[in-house]
This record gives C-alpha cells, structure tokens and sequence, in this order.
C-alpha cells in the first residue's frame, strides 16, 4: 500500500529535489531561519510527505521546513507545535490561506493542486521532523 501511495504521489508531484540525509542538519544556507536535524529514518507517510512538501511547500518554507528569510516561517519551531498549531491548521491553511498572524512575513495564500490527503502526508512529514527537533 505504501508503494502504492509513494509512487501515485511521485507522479503527481515530479518537481523532487533531494534533502540532506539523515542525521545530519538542513538550513544552514543563508537564508534558511533555523537549524534542522533530521530522524534518523522518515515512515512510509513522512517520505510520501516530504515529495509533497518539496514540490508545494519548500519554496517558500525551505528545505526540510526550516523557513527562509523574507519569505516564509519555518515550520519546525514551538509556534507549530500541535497544541498549537493542531493537524487542522494545516489542513485550514493550505485549503484557505493564512492571515499572518505570528510573523511578518504576510498572508499565506491558498496552496492549489493539494488534497486532504496530500495535506495529511506532508502533516507526518512535518510532525517528524518536529520530534527530531525536540517539538512535541
């Protein structure tokens, strides 16, 4: 089944880029806000999720969500921690866009061409990289 989803979301998003292997830190780039140490190992969902994030988040969230300057927060950061940013808020902003809130980096616009279950991978995606990052 993991196959299957991996490969269906290939498909879909065929602007993969590569990140830093695991264990060791993205974001180290000038323009990335924050440090990122990877786990060790990603599961089934989190690797569907990161081909989604890289093809429709990193642009503006950097490399393994470690934001970049002037145009996006990262995600790995306490301010997303679930309790609170719960999984429905990334649900909530990608489908509706976000009014900016918490930084100065103004509003989110919607994200097109992603589904609820494309928003729920990257989601995994981000919650592990979170944990490795000492965000629960």
């Amino acid at each position: 089944m993991a196959l299957v989803v991996g490969a269906a979301s290939y498909m879909l998003w065929t602007t993969f880029e590569p990140t830093v292997s695991a264990g060791t830190t993205s974001g180290s780039d000038d323009t990335a806000l924050v440090k990122v140490i990877l786990p060790d190992n990603f599961s089934d969902k989190a690797k569907v999720g990161q081909v989604g994030f890289n093809a429709k988040c990193a642009a503006c969230h950097g490399v393994n969500a470690a934001g970049k300057d002037g145009i996006a927060p990262p995600l790995v950061h306490k301010i997303y921690e679930p309790s609170h940013h719960g999984d429905e808020s990334f649900q909530r902003a990608a489908a509706l866009g976000v009014r900016a809130h918490h930084w100065p980096f103004g509003n989110m616009p919607a994200v097109e061409g992603v589904t609820r279950g494309d928003v729920k991978m990257i989601t995994a995606y981000i919650r592990e990289l979170q944990r490795a990052n000492g965000i629960n």
